[in-house]
């Protein structure tokens, strides 16, 4: 599973701000390897730079000093709609009739394909295969006196998920879709304002973290100030459950939700719902690190650190040669046999989504010395394919979509496997007042999702985009 794409906007006058929103998009990186990009304004016009690779490889301080303006928008990429090339990389830049515009999205669009065959017969043209250029495509061809009108009228037309960073020469505009699906958070910086997909973001920046963007909320910022308008009255909401487990950094804070203590509740409210006599606790690193800590802590059983993982795997463009590549796991977790031999180990993961690493990784704590793998999940099986903008892969390919929990546990070697119940998962999260989406785990979509659903019973979902 991979993670959701990371967003940035910097507004600051009489400042350039493409520094800025480089170390914006670095506290983001967790948020997509794939490519980045950065786009700024000077009031006239908009420069843009976007490259596969890491933060750190696609920028450097000569593409920085040509990123002129007092204003950019920036983003992180993984793929969910739309092929893995450069082309496909963000921010997009389009031009119309009132003049050049650059867009970020993080999300996936359920109807990009229906409104993008709509607008290629009204005459406009498309670069790339990303349900991001339909946005902003649609946009402007949207009705409208303004901007702000052509932003609501669009998003009366998109299903699906969608934060987006909009910028012009003279403004910048964060954008959240109805349900609220994926984070946007809002903060002031030296006089000016930062919107990013976390507010890890905005602490590493130096930014005071202000609000959430609200879900159906168009923020527009300029010369004038910040304005707020809403699109619709629904209250539904559908807030990512995901973002909790698996996606947002430790250290974020979602709905004024901080996520790591939100992971040791999952591992609390785990060690309640499937205790195990056991040695010791470890977390597999680093996203179920907190949860294992919480598991450890309402057991009593001790944690340890007894699978390191090395953060660098993933994050090169050298192809390891097949003997490596035959490693796999190997390649990213090394176990500690001092602290795991003879050891009857619970091993708390966040996920288990196709079963393709869990049984590498239980065979490496065995070879590394333990007696017994007791595998405990911080989420509720994934029976479900997702469409707002997760790689969660097919339903055929889910394996507790085919398999029972016993069955599974076989699978990936474990002596026993426990997941976390979805009212235990709720209570962990611990936000009464939200509603999230849970259809990874139920199949009860919050949009309506058959033509998607349809796509994947024939296997022509593009695999990226």
């Amino acid at each position: 599973m991979r993670e959701s794409c990371g967003i940035l906007g910097v507004y600051s006058q009489g400042e350039e701000v493409a520094r800025t929103a480089f170390f914006g998009l670095y506290a983001l990186q967790h948020r997509g390897q794939e490519s980045a990009g950065i786009a700024t304004a000077d009031g006239s016009r908009l420069r843009l730079h976007a490259e596969m690779g890491l933060v750190s490889q696609v920028f450097n301080e000569a593409v920085l000093d040509q990123l002129r303006g007092s204003i950019a928008i920036g983003h992180n990429r993984y793929s969910t709609t739309g092929s893995s090339r450069i082309a496909n990389a963000q921010p997009v830049k389009i031009s119309g009739p009132q003049g050049e515009l650059a867009l970020a999205h993080n999300g996936n669009i359920v109807n990009a394909e229906y409104l993008r065959r709509e607008l290629e017969e009204k005459g406009f043209t498309f670069s790339t295969t990303s349900d991001s250029e339909v946005i902003a495509q649609l946009i402007v061809a949207s009705p409208g006196k303004d901007l702000v009108d052509k932003i609501k009228h669009a998003m009366r037309r998109l299903q699906g998920a969608y934060s987006l960073v909009i910028l012009t020469g003279e403004r910048l505009l964060a954008v959240r879709d109805p349900l609220g699906v994926r984070p946007l958070s809002l903060g002031s910086l030296n006089g000016g304002w930062v919107v990013a997909s976390e507010t890890c973001a905005l602490d590493h920046l130096g930014a005071q973290v202000l609000r959430p963007v609200e879900p159906g909320e168009v923020v527009l910022i300029d010369d004038t100030g910040l304005n707020s308008f809403k699109v619709g009255k629904s209250r539904k909401r559908a807030l990512c459950i995901f973002e909790f487990i698996y996606f947002a950094r430790p250290d974020s804070v979602i709905s004024g939700r901080r996520l790591y203590p939100a992971r040791q509740a999952m591992g609390v409210q785990l060690a309640r719902e499937h205790p195990v006599e056991a040695d010791l606790v470890i977390g597999v690193p680093d996203s179920a690190t907190a949860a294992g800590i919480g598991y450890s802590l309402a057991s009593g059983i001790p944690f340890s650190e007894g699978l390191l993982k090395n953060r660098y795997v993933g994050r090169t463009f050298i192809e390891p040669e097949q003997r490596l590549r035959d490693l796999g796991v190997k390649l990213k977790f090394n176990p500690m046999p001092e602290v795991l031999s003879g050891k009857r180990l619970v091993v708390v993961d966040d996920s288990i989504v196709r079963g393709t690493t869990t049984p590498q990784v239980i065979s490496l704590l065995r070879k590394g010395g333990a007696t017994e793998v007791h595998l405990r999940i911080c989420a509720p099986p994934i029976r479900f394919p997702c469409f707002f903008g997760v790689d969660m892969a097919t339903r055929s390919e889910l394996i507790a979509a085919q398999k029972s929990v016993n069955e599974i546990a076989d699978f990936v070697g474990a002596d026993s496997l426990g997941y976390l119940s979805v009212p235990g998962l709720i209570k962990a999260v611990d936000l009464p007042e939200y509603s999230f989406c849970l259809a990874c785990f139920t199949g009860e979509y919050p949009l309506p999702v058959q033509l998607e659903m349809d796509k994947l019973a024939l296997e022509t979902l593009p695999g990226a985009g």
